[in-house]
């Protein structure tokens, strides 16, 4: 399907957006991946208390 009056493809739009999560005691959760029996195992941490959980939504 053609679109009419030359925009761009759907392939071309791009947009990247960012979610910044944050724990209960107020610090900023950051990703980060851990080598574990080989393997890379994604992590979350809080910056401020240093709670660790495998996902930012198991801070809630």
């Amino acid at each position: 399907m053609a679109q009419a009056g030359g925009g761009k493809s759907k392939n071309s739009r791009t947009t990247v957006t960012t979610q910044k999560f944050f724990c209960p005691c107020g610090g900023e959760i950051e990703m980060k991946e851990i080598a574990q029996g080989g393997k890379k195992k994604p992590i979350a941490e809080c910056n401020k208390c240093k709670r660790i959980e495998r996902r930012p939504s198991d801070f809630i």
